[in-house]
């Protein structure tokens, strides 16, 4: 029994019954052995998930490299989110696999790459810190929210869904207009993000 098969087997758990369907127990008995066999590799359920966390970033980011010189560092980091919440929204609950990953050494270096790309395109060390910080934390944020639970029909039995929508035209008609003209929910991470980067951007003196 190698780590690769056991990482390989909690993924393929991961999707099939999310975060809270992960146990040592389940991974077990999915891979025909006793817990304790596990236990060489992943102790506990913190580092099963840490591994898993490793996994989910090592889809998307097999190598990790900066920008070229003529690239601005806004639209890399831009980028760079970008494939973060796609490797999020890879799995399910891969948000909070993330949130939930202690000492993730891969999530440690594309902070790493992200801070020292900033701080050499001339943003101070505490800017730097505070821009991907931010960034990140919008990612996670934003990917929590989409991967949370639907209401379901016990919820939507009592609900007046014209009545909400009378009370909130502003809320309902800016969903409405925002979508109307083929935007996706893709759109809307990239449109969000762009605020917080461009926001930033000003704010460290180094916007374009």
């Amino acid at each position: 029994m190698d780590r690769a098969r056991i990482i390989d087997e909690a993924l393929s758990l991961l999707d099939d019954e999310g975060l809270d369907g992960v146990t040592t127990r389940r991974l077990a008995a999915r891979l025909g052995v006793q817990s304790p066999t596990l236990y060489w590799h992943v102790p506990n359920k913190a580092a099963l998930v840490t591994a898993l966390a490793e996994a989910i970033l090592e889809q998307q980011f097999p190598e990790l490299t900066p920008p070229s010189a003529e690239e601005p560092w806004q639209d890399w980091l831009s980028t760079l989110a970008q494939r973060l919440r796609r490797a999020l929204l890879a799995h399910p609950d891969g948000a909070r696999v993330l949130s939930a990953a202690q000492l993730c050494r891969k999530m440690a270096a594309i902070s790493e790459l992200a801070m020292g790309t900033l701080v050499t395109r001339g943003v101070p060390l505490r800017q730097a810190r505070v821009i991907v910080l931010t960034v990140e934390r919008f990612t996670f944020g934003h990917v929590l929210e989409e991967q949370a639970p639907r209401p379901d029909a016990a919820a939507l039995k009592d609900f007046d869904m014209a009545a909400f929508a009378e009370q909130h035209p502003t809320l309902i008609a800016g969903i409405t207009e925002y979508f109307q003209d083929g935007r996706t929910v893709d759109d809307l991470f990239r449109e969000c993000l762009e605020v917080v980067i461009e926001g930033a951007a000003a704010k460290s003196g180094t916007a374009p």
